[in-house]
């Protein structure tokens, strides 16, 4: 399986600093149906295991970034909980979504001016209760906030994640003719990959008749239309691309990266659902890398509902907008198609730990650590992460090789 790409990236236009910085250490907990495991438990393991995958141990580490999800329970407070002393950088990060790569981005930064030398990004989820037991945390959506004329939405039952984004897909649906079949073949398509995942969640294969099948969530979205949602965490450890090339594992470089909060408000006039962050994300990003769409092998997109795939790619030059549904249709996305998308399953099949699984499915295929699913060229990987109702965006470019 290869990627579209076939030339190799350009060099003008690097932002400074670009290539400054490298993924050393990736820990991933055990992730899905964990039970018994408070969200601080995933993030301490997460951080010692991404830690020690570096060939580090944890005194070497001076910054902390913590992203915690829906169920809460861990802040900076878990710096002192794994004994981290002396830290020279220490946050706690939300964009939602696009909070793993802005706190990548803010790492790199960090290393690349001084300020600090290995720095761990961490985030931890445990929405998840037992059978039996009370419910986990639930996210209304602001709901129980919302007085006045605001109300309204949610008396209707607009209240989270799923009828708002409903919305945004219906739009580019009746704009630009998007269908079920091409929600389906994102769907399938990953699932695909997922088969070949010993991590993910969902491993058994779909069809495209089972994908309609399945039931309505909010329509246009399906069951298999929407992510998981799962217990555990992710880690990664950040350090400088000089200190990288002397650790145990091989160094993802970060090449660029860049960030798009387009501000929506619903009323007349607004792009939601037509356009995203990840316009002026990936210009930001592409540019700082010296690249442009046609050279990237390999992407890990932000894929909450199959839509969200399908907007992303537009929005980042891979197709023309509104044919993003016709070229998820057309394969290639999926194992053996020109642009391998979401190779470990993405949030639909594999896992969601909000920006951190299309994250460690990157440094994965970047180290050619990938097995069975492995892209043969892996030169150029895209990440992306998109939070809220497509309200913030967050892009990488990553790449086994240091900018020359």
């Amino acid at each position: 399986m290869t990627g579209s790409s076939g030339a190799g990236p350009v060099t003008s236009g690097a932002g400074a600093g670009a290539g400054e910085a490298a993924i050393v250490g990736l820990g991933i907990t055990e992730v899905g149906k964990v039970y018994g495991r408070t969200t601080a438990d995933f993030a301490r393991d997460a951080v010692r295991l991404a830690v020690a995958d570096a060939g580090l141990a944890l005194a070497d580490v001076d910054g902390l970034l913590v992203s915690v999800g829906l169920s809460g329970g861990v802040g900076m407070e878990l710096a002192v909980r794994l004994g981290l002393r002396d830290l020279r950088m220490l946050s706690v990060i939300n964009a939602w979504g696009a909070t793993a790569g802005a706190q990548i981005q803010l790492a790199a930064m960090a290393v690349s001016t001084g300020m600090a030398e290995t720095v761990v990004c961490v985030h931890a989820d445990a929405p998840l209760a037992e059978p039996g037991a009370s419910a986990g945390a639930a996210y209304s959506g602001g709901a129980a906030l919302r007085t006045g004329f605001g109300s309204a939405m949610a008396a209707n039952g607009f209240a989270g994640a799923n009828p708002m984004y409903a919305l945004a897909a219906r739009r580019h649906m009746e704009a630009y003719g998007t269908n079920d079949d091409h929600l389906a073949a994102v769907a399938v398509g990953q699932r695909e990959w997922a088969a070949m995942n010993p991590l993910a969640q969902m491993r058994t294969p779909i069809t495209v008749a089972e994908h309609h099948a399945s039931r309505w969530v909010v329509e246009p979205f399906r069951l298999l239309d929407c992510c998981l949602v799962s217990n555990g965490a992710v880690a990664v450890v950040v350090t400088t691309a000089e200190r990288s090339a002397h650790l145990r594992q091989p160094p993802v470089h970060l090449w660029g990266f860049g960030q798009g909060h387009p501000g929506y408000v619903l009323e007349r006039g607004c792009e939601l659902g037509l356009h995203t962050g990840a316009v002026s994300s990936g210009a930001t990003a592409m540019r700082m890398a010296g690249i442009t769409a046609a050279d990237v092998d390999v992407c890990q997109l932000y894929d909450c509902y199959t839509y969200t795939v399908i907007v992303t790619l537009e929005d980042y030059g891979f197709c023309a907008k509104g044919e993003g549904g016709p070229f998820a249709a057309s394969g290639a996305l999926a194992p053996g198609g020109s642009l391998p998308t979401n190779t470990g399953g993405g949030q639909l099949s594999s896992f969601y730990l909000w920006g951190m699984t299309p994250v460690s499915e990157a440094v994965i295929q970047a180290r050619g650590q990938a097995g069975e699913r492995q892209i043969d060229r892996h030169d150029v990987v895209l990440v992306s992460g998109n939070g809220g109702t497509l309200d913030h965006h967050a892009t990488l470019v990553l790449s086994p090789h240091r900018r020359s």
